[in-house]
């Protein structure tokens, strides 16, 4: 002991040893070796499984709050083009918001959250970011009932703004969110794809303001007046945020407002085969 302690004279001999003992080393260690596996095994299924339910849960609430980013950019979006869309409008606006829909399927009506407390009156325009929407027929203390363009009850007086021409738009009788234009003579000058625009007549609405697209002109030589439909630019099936307009004391004093039926007979004169005029009657306009 004392000369391989000295001069390592068994160190070839343990180095033999070592493979004759490891051997038995490692079946020592195999029921340690097995429980760390088993536990190895369980522990991380266990965690696994907690760590799939968290990631499921994060999951799901990450994609309400991406959903929910979502809806406050598109709302977003849509306040910033009513915003600008007031620009071009004289006289003060209210902001407002459509909070129902008449279940009347014949009836073209919305609820919206501004009533008698805010100002509202009836025959008051309603306007929406893209278009003329239509006007308050009904208002209540806190809430008011807006008569849509596209109701059959409803004639807007219209002109093309390519070339001035006039024409009363009522709502479709056959088509949903669609218009038509009444007594429109064969030789008055409108196409397809021409926009039509508040023409101001009777001071219900604001002029100028974008109100349909024409989108088919028929022309039968057999009847006194061509069929022109056109669909309107609001969004009437989709938009939830609207205006109000109120008109100044001085654009109300500015034009007399002119009699009903005289706008009626003035808007629907018509030439004759014979090169008359002749006065058509409808029923008036609503207010």
């Amino acid at each position: 002991m004392f000369a391989d302690s000295r001069f390592g004279y068994l160190d070839r001999v343990r180095y033999g040893l070592g493979y004759a003992t490891a051997p038995i080393y490692w079946v020592a260690d195999i029921p340690t070796r097995v429980s760390f596996w088993i536990d190895d095994v369980f522990v991380s299924r266990t965690d696994l499984l907690e760590e799939n339910e968290e990631l499921r849960e994060e999951l799901l609430v990450a994609q309400r709050e991406l959903q929910l980013l979502e809806s406050l950019a598109s709302e977003n979006n849509r306040l910033l083009a009513l915003n600008e869309a007031t620009v071009g409008i004289n006289g003060e606006v209210l902001p407002a918001e459509i909070i129902n829909v008449s279940p009347d399927p014949y009836s073209m009506r919305v609820l919206i959250n501004k009533g008698a407390n805010d100002g509202v009156f009836e025959s008051q325009p309603l306007l929406d970011a893209n278009g003329l929407m239509g006007q308050i027929d009904e208002v209540l203390p806190f809430t008011s009932w807006a008569l849509l363009i596209t109701d059959p009850h409803h004639v807007t007086p219209v002109e093309v703004n390519r070339n001035g021409e006039r024409a009363l738009a009522r709502g479709s009788r056959t088509t949903a969110n669609e218009l038509e234009l009444e007594f429109v003579t064969q030789t008055q000058d409108m196409q397809a794809g021409d926009r039509l625009v508040s023409s101001g007549m009777g001071q219900i609405y604001p002029k100028n303001y974008p109100v349909a697209e024409i989108i088919s002109v028929y022309a039968d030589p057999g009847l006194d007046f061509a069929t022109v439909k056109a669909r309107p630019l609001a969004q009437m099936a989709s938009t939830r945020h609207v205006m109000l307009v109120f008109q100044t004391e001085e654009q109300l004093n500015e034009v007399p407002a002119p009699d009903t039926e005289e706008l009626l007979d003035d808007e629907l004169e018509s030439i004759d085969n014979d090169g008359q005029v002749s006065q058509i009657q409808s029923e008036p306009i609503d207010q």
